[in-house]
Formats: structure tokens, sequence, C-alpha cells
């Protein structure tokens, strides 16, 4: 096949549906059927690319689109890819533009299984591989362990997704938190209470982002992730995506086990070696305790899981601190930044709500800049511990909120972490236990692999003292920011985030050096973003959990460098930063622990 790009058409080309009536019956399976692409028109535009006639195209499929508004007239950017009734024809074209940037050969996407074990395949000793976490990255790797026809089985510390849902919205309406069902735990992981973005910057030679979209599509999502230049799928369609993922895993012979945690875990030593041999679960509902034997085992910890990394670290799994960001969320009306972003087109039906992705250097040596942009979204009560408060930002798939929403935050690194040993033991004692020391001196780097955690805390427990101590979040003006003093009361906008918001100031809860480059990169992003730094923005925080505070290091087969069998992965584990490349992780992960457990079989 052959792909063609930069293939335009101006938007009245594109077939569109008029819009729903406002008293409209309930929506139905035929009012979700996307309008069909302009095909004629992108047959014509692909026949002109390459000198032939639209006859000589045996089909047509588009693999992206997405606008150009940057002119007068708005443009739509495809690229397709086309087979022709003679291949042989095809070869002879690819030959013919082998120089020319918009013609390609059309690269082969398919997921083949690296393994495969046969049928009736039984696990040597009853173990079956075991996956721990099922957001993502634990999801794609139960997922493809599955259709390997390995069995896997799923633990779970939260609860389902739908009961998973309701005690998230008793947080967000009645300030009561569950700690172990919330935004953070639970199935579908963090991703499931976000914008659902499916675009990442990983490098993916083997196109397996494009499986991950293909089995989202087959579980409910809609089918325009596979085409849309920025795919999402938002919070209420992951849903049911996330329940039709664990139905499948389970109809291929996997196992799902909900409300339940591992607290710790069994090994063997063989000389220099350690090899994994159980893991110890605690039930939550019952508070009883029993045993898994398993020796292959991915951990697809969430970047909350703190009490799962401080069992590792006590067990010597190897792990470093690593470099995160922290900062507030930031709101504006959504009109002002679709303005700003598609000048006359803004409103336009077929552009929807604009995003934005915002950088500043700051003189202070600290790099500033948007996060997970929330177009036509909320700002959503994100904490997992009691005492605390997070912020996080979500969207629907409508995307038509009043609001737009974004982390602002500055990039820290371990060398910015706490060393204080007291404030270690008051912080992670309890958890860490006597055997482990709590100074500095606890990697070759010199940094504690958990300190990056004990930050988290310190600005979580003061947000929520300066929010009133009831899960408020602390908020403030980005005028008063600039101005240096604290809020107190609103302007226009009208700030998203539930159960409240208490206007105060950020001086005794983020770093001095965090609200500087803040204060000095909303100013850059006015003139990159006309209103952005509009004085009644809305500042809310804080926002500490933008990645993991640290990586659990693996080898190249995947598996941790000093414990045989455990292979951690996704975000949690320091490899992934969303959903897309947590899963694309979570397939890897899959693939290494099948290769291994076949492989030991046949040996």
């Amino acid at each position: 096949m052959i792909r063609l790009s930069e293939l335009k058409l101006p938007w009245s080309a594109l077939p569109l549906q008029p819009p729903r009536a406002a008293d409209a019956p309930a929506e139905t399976d035929a009012d979700r059927q996307l309008p069909p692409h302009p095909d004629a028109a992108l047959r014509e535009l692909a026949a002109q690319a390459l000198s032939i006639t639209k006859e000589d195209i045996a089909t047509l499929s588009v693999f992206k689109r997405s606008f150009d508004a940057r002119k007068h007239k708005l443009l739509v950017v495809y690229i397709v890819d086309i087979s022709l009734h003679n291949p042989a024809r095809a070869a002879q074209l690819l030959q013919q533009h082998a120089t020319h940037p918009h013609i390609q050969a059309t690269p082969d996407m398919l997921w083949r299984p690296p393994v495969q074990a046969p049928a009736d395949w039984s696990p040597a000793g009853g173990l079956r591989p075991v996956v721990v976490g099922f957001g993502p990255c634990g999801m794609f790797a139960a997922l493809v362990l599955a259709q390997m026809r390995l069995k896997p089985i799923v633990i779970e510390r939260g609860p389902p997704v739908r009961q998973r849902t309701q005690d998230t919205w008793g947080l967000w309406r009645k300030s009561v938190l569950k700690p172990e069902s919330n935004v953070q735990f639970g199935e579908g992981g963090a991703g499931t209470f976000s914008d659902g973005k499916l675009y990442s910057q990983i490098k993916d030679p083997r196109h397996l982002g494009r499986k991950v979209m293909q089995e989202f599509v087959r579980f409910g999502a809609p089918e325009d992730i596979l085409w849309a230049a920025h795919p999402h799928i938002g919070t209420f369609k992951l849903v049911k995506v996330v329940e039709g993922l664990r139905e499948h895993i389970i109809r291929l012979g996997g196992e799902v086990r909900f409300n339940q945690r591992v607290v710790d875990l069994s090994f063997d030593s063989c000389g220099a070696q350690r090899q994994l041999q159980a893991l110890h679960i605690l039930q939550q509902d019952s508070g009883e305790r029993y045993s898994l034997n398993a020796q292959h085992v991915v951990m697809a910890l969430g970047h909350s899981a703190r009490d799962s990394f401080t069992m590792l670290h006590r067990h010597g799994v190897a792990m470093l601190a690593k470099a995160f960001s922290i900062g507030v969320r930031i709101e504006h009306p959504q009109g002002l930044i679709d303005k700003a972003r598609w000048g006359i087109h803004a409103g336009h039906s077929m552009l929807g709500a604009a995003d934005y992705k915002l950088v500043h250097h700051a003189a202070n040596g600290r790099t500033a800049y948007s996060f997970c942009m929330c177009p036509g979204g909320t700002v959503v009560a994100a904490t997992s511990e009691a005492g605390g408060v997070v912020t996080n930002g979500m969207s629907q798939y409508s995307r038509n909120e009043r609001n737009a929403n974004a982390g602002l935050v500055v990039g820290i690194d371990p060398g910015d972490y706490p060393t204080d040993a007291a404030l270690f033991e008051a912080t992670l004692g309890q958890e860490l236990g006597n055997a482990v020391r709590l100074d500095t001196g606890d990697t070759a780097d010199g940094f504690h692999p958990l300190a990056g955690m004990v930050l988290q805390r310190q600005l979580e427990s003061a947000a929520y003292l300066a929010g009133g101590s009831n899960y408020q979040a602390p908020a403030q003006l980005a005028g008063d920011l600039l101005a240096g003093k604290p809020s107190t009361a609103l302007g226009d906008v009208e700030p998203s985030y539930k159960p409240g918001v208490h206007m105060t100031g950020f001086q005794n809860v983020l770093p001095a050096y965090a609200i500087d480059a803040m204060r000095e990169a909303l100013p850059v992003f006015g003139r990159k973003i006309k209103g952005f730094d509009r004085a009644d923005a809305v500042l809310t925080g804080v926002e500490t959990r933008t990645s993991s505070p640290l990586r659990i290091e693996r080898d190249a087969g995947l598996q941790s460098p000093n414990l045989r069998g455990l292979y951690p992965g996704g975000e949690g584990a320091g490899y992934a930063g969303g959903i897309l490349s947590a899963a694309v992780d979570g397939i890897k992960l899959g693939e290494a622990v099948a290769l291994q457990v076949l492989q030991n079989q046949t040996h």
C-alpha cells in the first residue's frame, strides 16, 4: 500500500451531519455514527499526487485527519493509505517517488505475538503469570498475555470501575475520601479520570500504539481516535472501554481480582541472584491475607502507589529518585483559548475546543510549562491519601465545559528533594521499618529513592491546610500571584474544582523557586495566547503527581536487575507518561513475560 500525506481540502468538502435538535430523544447508536470521510474528493487528490486515475485506486482509508486554521480559509489535512488494483504498479510508483516527502510505503502496523502457547497450555507448577495493577499498563500486559493463551491473574487494589466512579464522586460532592477507590486507585488507573488523551511522543517503531487504539475501538471507544490528530476518549466513554477489555481478558482465560492489595513478596536467593517466589496479598473487603505463588509478575503500579514503593524498597529492589514537576492547575474560559488558537475560525463546529502547549525557561534555571491540558474540562480532586489535596484535569469526550484547564508546572529534580532524616522518619519511618537507613546514602547517586515521595506529601499536606483542612483546594488569581499577594475573591472565571476552593496564596504551599518561575512564565504565555495572564485566571493547587517521583530499574529483558521475575513498568515505575505510552509499555512487558514463561517450560 502507499501512504500519502498533506492532502488538503476545504472544510466545506466534508460531509457534515446537521446537529441534533435540542428536544431530540435520547442519543441512539445511529446518532453516534460519525459522518463518512469525503472519499471521492480524497481519491481525486491521491490520483493527482501519483499521476494516476481514480479508477486505478482499489481502496482508500484515512490514517490521520487534522486542521490547518492559520489562514483565512480553514483547511482539512489528511494522511491516507491506498491500494491499487495492480500491486506491481504500486511498487513502481513508490520507486518513482522515492524522494518525495509525502509519498511512502504504508508501514506494517499489525501486532504479531512473539510467541503463542498451545491451545491446551497449562502453567508449570500451576504458576500463572501475574499482573499487579489494572491501569493502562497492567490492562494491556494482561490483554496480550491472554491473547497469547497464558491466562494471567490480575491483582487490582481498587474496585471495578463503576463502583470506583461512585466513590470518586463521593469525594467531589461530599468530601468523603476512600483511600483505595479514587482518581488514583481502581480499575482503569488514573487515566480513567482524565482527558483520555491518546497521543504520545514516545518512539514506537513497532506501531504498538496502533494496537492500543484498535483495541480501544473494539471495546467501545469512538472510531475517530484511529484518525484524529489529537485523539481522546473522555472519562464516561473510558468506563465502557475498560469494562469491555476486562471481560475479554476473562473470556480468554484470565482472572481479575478486585479489592486485593499486594502488601509483601517472598523470594529465594541463589548466590547473588534472587528469584521472586510469591506475592502476599491483603483482601481489603475481609482483611484476610493469602499468598499467591508467582515467578513472573508484571508490577504495573500507578505513580501514587506509595505503599508499594516502600515495600519494594524495603526488599532492596533497585530504584532511583527521578525528576518530576510540581505546580497548580490554571483555568480560563474555553472561548478565550479558542479565539487565541483558532482566530476567525473559533467556534467552528468542526474544530471543537482548542488546546495549547506552552513552555518557558525561567531566569532561575527552572522550566515552567503547561501539562495535561484539558479543553472544555474540569479540575478534579485527585488525592489518594487522607490529609492531602491534589489536583488534576479531566474532560469528557464532548469537551463542552465552560473552562479550559491545564497544569502550570515547574520541573524539579532529586537535588530539590528533602534530605532531613527527621523528616524522613516522620513521613516514611513507619512504612519503611527500622531495617532501612533513612538518610540519603541509600543509593550510589546519593539521593534517597523515596525522597520525591516525601516532598509530594509535604506539598499535599500544606495544600490541605491552606484549603481549610476539608479537601477544598487553595486557589489564587493569576493577577494576585503576579502582584505577590493572596487572593480574597474570585473574578469572572468560576473555578470548576469540587469540593470547592479557598481563596488564598501559595507562598506557604509551593517552594519559592516554583512560584518565581510561574510568575515569570505567565506574562510570556500571555504574549503567546492573548489573555492567558488575565488577572482573574484561577490557579488551583497543588499539582504534584505529574509523573512518578522514582524509577524502578529494569534490564534489557524488562526484569528487575536484582529480583528476577519482577517486571516493573508503566507510569509508576517511571517508564510512561500517559494512557498510550503506559499501554504500549504494558504490551512490551506482556511479551517479555510470555517469552520467558514459554522458554522456561521448553527447557
